[in-house]
């Protein structure tokens, strides 16, 4: 619990984190220090003072034992010391010792006065901060109070160390800072980079800053790089894939269109079509976002036309807001449109083919936007909605697949783009239609 609590309290980014790294230890052997300097210091300066002054108490005393209280105050005048007949001051009760708590080097005054001049009764250092008042009791029981200045008995100004100390820390803090910031900032970079690029952003990228993070960013830009290789060389091979298939396939197509009509006719025929459609859906995924661009879009538009098109085809689907996205006002948003309307085509399409009524609604947030489709059909049960999302998995239990063509390929590509973008497919069930709902969650 306690562990838990305390890394709710610390920060969480790197540079918060580095900052709370460096500045504790040094806070905490700057404060260490200063205490112990301090103490020692003004501890062992009061005590000589104090030495000093005790002398000249002792020597008042032996005046005023010979002289009477006049003497003594001839002598203790030149020494900056003022003495008053017993009773002139309103402090009574021997023993008496008045210090505040956080007055250090007062303890050190009353501890030499106490040992040095047994004449002395009571010490006042709250009073009047600025002075010692002391009382004394002379060996005929002549009562005599002093007044002593406290910048003769204690080193004077100890703020200017405390306020060097600060000022000083603050311009080093602050310098660190500085540096520190200058040494985090590559680490930002290549975390923008990193994070452009897996949703399908290409930004440009150099690697700065200490050798580590070069090394990271140049592993970065290899990686990158392969991956791009990757995507390009999968892309030139599926064009000539699908060329050297659909040669062969035409020909077929042709072949049968010349052949007399039968009942083996006409099931090959249905088989060279649903060969058709297998190569395009597996293309499709393959192909994935490789030749799309990115576009900054209305998303809100973008999404009225697609319902608009799948309207005017025939489907039956509305268009809505969530209630927390109408506050907001712009939609603009940066994707691939092409292979998001691809996406959304074969969510609407399923939802179309499955149930008889479909609903698109954008939901958006300060760090993400959300597109439900949902539909009234069967729907998809919870534990086999993963699997469902997998390329050529057909649900025939979930999904009545004879209301239907389909390869087992429309939300398999649907995730994929989705992915591209840096976001996600999620799969559950439709409060309103208690259907199928899908949502494609993109960053913003």
């Amino acid at each position: 619990m306690f562990t838990r609590l305390i890394k709710k309290m610390l920060p969480r980014g790197l540079y918060g984190r580095a900052a709370l790294i460096m500045l504790v230890p040094i806070l905490t052997i700057q404060l260490v220090v200063s205490a112990a300097f301090l103490q020692r210091h003004f501890d062992g300066v009061t005590r000589q003072m104090m030495e000093g002054l005790a002398v000249e108490l002792r020597f008042i005393i032996q005046e005023i034992e010979r002289g009477g209280i006049w003497a003594g105050r001839s002598v203790a005048a030149p020494l900056e010391i003022s003495l008053f007949e017993g009773g002139d001051k309103p402090f009574e009760g021997d023993g008496l010792e008045a210090r505040a708590f956080y007055d250090l080097s007062g303890r050190s005054v009353i501890e030499v006065l106490r040992r040095a001049v047994p004449e002395v009764t009571w010490i006042d250092l709250i009073t009047d901060d600025s002075k010692v008042m002391i009382g004394l009791r002379l060996a005929d029981g002549t009562r005599v109070d002093a007044e002593i200045a406290r910048r003769r008995v204690s080193a004077s100004n100890p703020h200017q160390l405390l306020v060097l100390m600060v000022f000083t820390g603050i311009l080093m803090t602050t310098v660190a800072f500085l540096f520190l910031r200058n040494q985090l900032r590559p680490i930002r970079r290549l975390a923008r980079a990193a994070e452009d690029f897996g949703k399908g952003r290409i930004v440009d990228y150099s690697p700065a800053g200490a050798l580590e993070v070069r090394s990271a960013g140049r592993a970065f830009l290899d990686m990158r790089n392969r991956i791009e290789n990757q995507i390009e060389q999968r892309t030139m091979m599926l064009s000539g894939v699908s060329h050297d298939l659909r040669t062969p396939l035409t020909r077929m197509k042709l072949g049968l269109s010349v052949m007399e009509e039968s009942e083996d006719v006409t099931a090959l025929r249905r088989d060279v079509e649903e060969m058709e459609t297998l190569l395009e859906a597996f293309l499709d995924f393959a192909r994935g976002d490789a030749l799309d661009d990115l576009a900054e879009l209305d998303i809100d538009k973008f999404l009225r036309e697609i319902v608009s098109d799948a309207t005017r085809s025939g489907a039956q689907i509305s268009f809505a807001h969530s209630s927390n996205s109408g506050m907001l006002q712009d939609y603009t948003a940066t994707f691939r449109p092409a292979v998001l309307r691809r996406a959304l085509g074969n969510l609407i399409s399923n939802a179309q083919r499955y149930g008889s009524e479909a609903r698109v609604t954008l939901s958006l947030t300060p760090r993400q936007w959300r597109i439900s489709v949902e539909d009234d059909g069967p729907g998809i049960p919870a534990d086999q909605r993963e699997e469902a999302m997998r390329p050529f998995v057909r649900l025939d239990v979930a999904r009545n697949q004879n209301r239907g063509s389909g390869v087992g390929l429309g939300l398999a590509i649907a995730q994929d783009i989705a992915r591209r973008h840096g976001g996600r497919l999620t799969l559950g069930q439709s409060a309103d239609l208690g259907g199928l709902k899908a949502d494609i969650i993109l960053p913003r």
